[in-house]
């Protein structure tokens, strides 16, 4: 019999002489292994690390220049705050090289797949060789990170004062791309043009406007300015010459722009919301009774998460001087309803949010609506925190001060003015106890316009 040793070494033998033929047929028949001369990377990420969130979906763009390579993250670049001390980088080549390694400022590392690095310390070249040693192609490795927290607001102050300080009214307005300021001081107008918000031209007195104008009640479609008093609706396309337009119905107040339309609130045997169409005012089906403001209300426009057109008044005072906290929502919708093409809802009944307000701005940014200042029924100024709601305007919160907030030059106020422009939020002047303000903020999130 033979030992477990001898049929061993037989096996060997037979494996042996097999391999040799296989061998010497591959040589009879030409066959030679060709290696690649490509030295190419394709591809480049991070690996999932689960302490440094997003750190996987950083997408990396491979570019071949001429003799190089360079590897970065562009426009989209990694999120603000993302870690790059502890890192697995992962690469995917055109053909298997013979060496790949990455020279960082302290160390060589022959590439594994698994080793964990501090992509921190640049610059950092990737080397490749190819699978026959004769091409060589080297990449740099630029990872860029987000150095602005894309949750900041940044606000600043554009001007401390449009116009000497005094005991004014004012209301800033949009008029032919421009910004527009129209003040009342002692019953004399004087309007004012900016184009940044920052430098201001004074224009003159405006005429044709009646004693007594109340420059808060006007309004623009940006192109032109409405002001209502009594049956007598005045146009201005310069904001300095106003002409007069008589119309069938006592105007308690202009309102806003919504909806390609120029709005009003008339007394039509009670209140009644009616527009401007070709030199008069068309009455609606929307009659919201008497809890309904007519001075110190803010108004606002936007697009429903539904794509419809909605507005909201906020706060103000009835006729009566009486406080309120509503929020009346209109809707623009396409379908009949039992008040024709439009609807509204007063949000406050049963869904209150907040007390008596007036004199507040309301804008609708970052996909939300934001409340700046005002004064409750018995006149306390809220202060310079924010409110957001982002429910278009059923519940209300307070900012995250930590991410937005005013500057501290910014003083508790009513009656300022909020128009959104550029993607950005701009605040006009308002008032106080015992100031008058003519200065300008802008504030902008900083993501608002980066690439998604």
């Amino acid at each position: 019999m033979h030992t477990l040793f001898e049929q061993m070494k037989r096996f060997y033998y037979i494996i042996l002489g097999m391999t040799t033929l296989i061998l010497s047929a591959c040589e009879g028949t030409g066959y030679v292994a060709v290696k690649s001369s490509i030295a190419q990377l394709t591809a480049f990420t991070f690996a999932k690390n689960d302490s440094i969130p997003g750190l996987a979906a950083a997408k990396f763009t491979v570019q071949e220049l001429l003799d190089t390579g360079l590897v970065t993250t562009g426009r989209d670049s990694m999120l603000y705050g993302t870690r790059l001390d502890s890192v697995v980088p992962r690469f995917a080549f055109a053909a298997t090289p013979s060496a790949a390694y990455l020279t960082m400022p302290d160390t060589v590392c022959i590439l594994t797949g698994y080793d964990t690095l501090d992509f921190t310390k640049q610059p950092i070249y990737l080397t490749i060789r190819s699978q026959d040693g004769i091409n060589t192609k080297v990449y740099q490795i630029v990872p860029t990170v987000h150095q602005m927290d894309p949750d900041l607001y940044d606000w600043n102050r554009l001007t401390e004062a449009v116009y000497a300080a005094g005991e004014t009214e004012q209301q800033v307005l949009e008029q032919a791309y421009d910004f527009v300021l129209i003040k009342s001081a002692g019953g004399v107008l004087t309007a004012y043009r900016s184009s940044d918000g920052a430098t201001w031209n004074e224009l003159g007195t405006p005429s044709g406007l009646p004693a007594g104008t109340k420059v808060r009640q006007i309004v623009s479609n940006g192109d032109t300015l409405f002001y209502a008093d009594g049956t007598t609706v005045y146009l201005s396309t310069d904001a300095l010459n106003w002409t007069a337009n008589t119309v069938d119905y006592e105007v308690v107040t202009m309102l806003m722009e919504w909806d390609n339309r120029t709005w009003a609130l008339v007394e039509n045997n009670g209140y009644q919301l009616a527009y401007w169409s070709n030199g008069g005012l068309d009455t609606t089906a929307l009659r919201p009774g008497n809890r309904f403001p007519v001075r110190d209300f803010a108004a606002v426009e936007f697009l429903s998460s539904s794509l419809r057109k909605r507005a909201m008044i906020v706060g103000g005072y009835t006729a009566d001087g009486t406080a309120l906290n509503t929020r009346w929502s209109m809707e623009h919708t396409e379908y009949p309803r039992p008040n024709g093409t439009y609807r509204m809802e007063e949000f406050s009944v049963g869904r209150p949010a907040f007390k008596s307000l007036a004199g507040v701005a309301v804008v609708w940014y970052n996909k939300q609506l934001m409340m700046f200042g005002g004064v409750d029924a018995e006149m306390n100024y809220r202060g310079r925190d924010i409110l957001v709601s982002r429910d278009e305007g059923i519940t209300w919160t307070l900012t995250d001060t930590l991410k937005n907030r005013l500057p501290d030059t910014y003083q508790a106020r009513q009656r300022q003015t909020a128009i959104v422009r550029d993607n950005a939020i701009y605040l006009f002047g308002g008032q106080d106890a015992d100031n008058c303000y003519s200065d300008v903020y802008r504030g902008k999130l900083n993501s608002i316009d980066w690439d998604d």
